[in-house]
């Protein structure tokens, strides 16, 4: 059995052996294990250097004899590598220019044939309403709120302190709902609201600071604007009642609504 014999293992995996040297190592494949195994393990680098044409790898395999043929080997094989990969890319860049014209073109057919879409149905939209005037309402207005606010409205003007209020109060499940606007209140102060009911008990139900400028004065002439709740139900209800509280805790009264 001549060495030979054992160096055609890649040429024969690469499928570079002519008709009759292939015939041979065949012969020779099944009586020797050792070319078989190697064989076995030349499957895969085959698949890998199958864009090599055969010639290279027939010169590869007479670089046991000629190291200087392996340099110019390897050479050849970076090359042809490089070449592949170019025109892989120049054929890539050219379908993607092909695809983005087609599909230039079916949107323009698209656009000149495709009715407009109908619209569809659906709620209707609100229409704009004019901003709200910046002039300060009279809280003696029975007018003032009446639209927007829920319940009962009620009018009062405190004869020693002029502070003005309106106040709508209306039956809840859960008791009552309050909704004040104050005007002429000075500051800088701190203010509540009480609910005074009959049974002569009474709950704080809304705290706030007012400042410098206060509310509904000629420095500032907006009112002031809140709402609160209470679980008294309305019939139950006296009285409610913003009052002045100071810096020792002590209150006084401002203005009451008591016409309830």
């Amino acid at each position: 059995m001549s060495r030979a014999d054992h160096m055609d293992v890649a040429a024969y995996a690469l499928g570079v052996l002519d008709a009759q040297d292939a015939e041979r190592f065949e012969e020779h494949l099944a009586t020797c294990w050792a070319c078989a195994a190697e064989l076995e393990t030349m499957v895969p680098v085959v698949g890998l250097l199958s864009g090599i044409d055969g010639e290279a790898m027939a010169a590869l395999e007479q670089t046991h004899t000629d190291p200087a043929l392996l340099d110019r080997t390897l050479v050849a094989v970076r090359r042809d590598r490089r070449r592949t990969r170019v025109r892989q890319l120049l054929a890539t860049a050219a379908a993607v220019v092909v695809f983005g014209g087609l599909s230039g073109v079916a949107a323009g057919f698209l656009g000149a044939d495709t009715p407009p879409p109908t619209p569809q149905a659906g709620p209707t939209q609100s229409v704009p309403t004019a901003a709200p005037s910046s002039r300060p309402d009279d809280p003696n207005d029975p007018d003032v709120g009446g639209n927007e606010q829920e319940g009962d409205q009620h009018n009062a003007t405190d004869p020693g302190t002029g502070v003005k209020t309106v106040m709508w109060l209306a039956k809840k499940e859960y008791g009552t709902q309050i909704a004040v606007q104050l005007s002429r209140l000075p500051g800088p102060r701190t203010c509540r609201l009480l609910v005074v009911r009959k049974n002569a008990t009474s709950e704080v139900v809304g705290t706030w600071s007012v400042p410098g400028g206060g509310y509904g004065t000629n420095q500032n002439q907006l009112p002031l604007e809140l709402s609160a709740s209470t679980s008294a139900p309305l019939g139950d209800i006296e009285k409610v009642q913003v009052q002045s509280v100071d810096v020792n805790g002590v209150a006084s009264p401002l203005v009451t609504v008591s016409d309830l």
